[in-house]
């Protein structure tokens, strides 16, 4: 792809927030390699089942806990394994903008489509050092989506302070994690440049039907076709049958915002017959009760889909 063709990519649909499948390996790091070919495999599965794209090394691809190797073949395995089939939005989040830029020339060298970039990580940056950050890693010249998680990073990405950043050149949209749906029209409004992507699974529909123009998304590692179709029937306003399908999903979903998402994708992706596997650390393994309650949640799920399919 061009770099005037990049320049006009739309970063919207429904780009999947890999997770990253691990082999035991007593010489990796906490015994657990990363396992390419199974990853790669993943990536053209969703693509194949309807997705839009992919998005390795965001959080729930455990970027922090790979190492600087690991991320980088990462990314090149999804650019490698999409081809011109699908899209790849690379998370180049770092603690500040030195690492983030780095990480964004990483994804370019690639072959990245994009990039998804969280505001410094592990500070609670001010205005301008979050303007700077951002300018930094646009400055490399992929499309950027922000993403607004104020959840993990204690900074909250406002209308207001988007409608600054908008103004940077190669930013093009936001990954609105903030679960509070009015955001979306308050974004159009102030920063109409903007594409404005749901980040958070259990509000999915209801930003759709606001406006947002895409879904940058975990669940879709266990139901990508399911998804896809939701995101269709919502951007064309057939409400009656998104809800129908969106409704017995939403239980599952909420497991996207909650401290444990990794390990409940994962576990989600076991119940449909992948293969989800291990956790690197910090993450460990679901508690008992936890265990019992994202199966739960997610039989609930697979029982209405196969109904909805007979």
């Amino acid at each position: 792809m061009s770099d005037t063709e990049k320049q006009h990519l739309s970063l919207g649909g429904v780009v999947v927030a890999t997770a990253l499948p691990y082999r035991e390996d007593a010489s990796a790091p906490a015994g657990l390699a990363v396992d390419y070919d199974r990853y790669a495999e993943h990536c053209r599965w969703l693509v194949d089942n309807g997705c839009h794209g992919v998005g390795p090394n965001g959080s729930l691809g455990e970027y922090s806990s790979l190492t600087d190797d690991e991320r980088r073949r990462v990314a090149r395995t999804a650019v490698e394994a999409l081809g011109d089939s699908g899209k790849v939005v690379v998370g180049v989040h770092g603690v500040g903008w030195h690492q983030a830029r780095h990480w964004t020339e990483v994804a370019a060298e690639e072959g990245a489509d994009g990039v998804l970039c969280l505001p410094p990580t592990m500070y609670r940056a001010n205005r301008g050092e979050i303007l700077a950050h951002f300018e930094a890693v646009a400055s490399v010249g992929l499309p950027v989506m922000v993403y607004n998680n104020p959840i993990d990073t204690k900074v909250d990405l406002t209308p207001d302070l988007l409608a600054e950043i908008s103004l940077i050149d190669n930013v093009v949209a936001v990954k609105e994690f903030s679960g509070d749906v009015r955001r979306v029209l308050e974004i159009k409004e102030q920063a109409p440049a903007l594409e404005v992507i749901s980040g958070a699974d259990d509000v999915v529909l209801e930003s759709l039907l606001m406006g947002a123009t895409g879904w940058f998304a975990g669940f879709p590692n266990v139901f990508p076709a399911e998804s896809a179709r939701l995101h269709d029937l919502a951007t064309a306003g057939k409400l009656a049958e998104a809800r129908a399908l969106y409704e017995p999903l939403v239980a599952a979903f909420r497991w996207d915002s909650r401290t444990e998402f990794v390990q409940a994708i994962k576990l989600g992706m076991e119940q449909v017959g992948r293969f989800g596997g291990p956790c690197r650390p910090p993450r460990g393994p679901l508690t008992p009760q936890l265990r019992e309650q994202v199966q739960a949640d997610m039989a609930r799920a697979i029982a209405s889909l196969s109904q909805e399919a007979s």
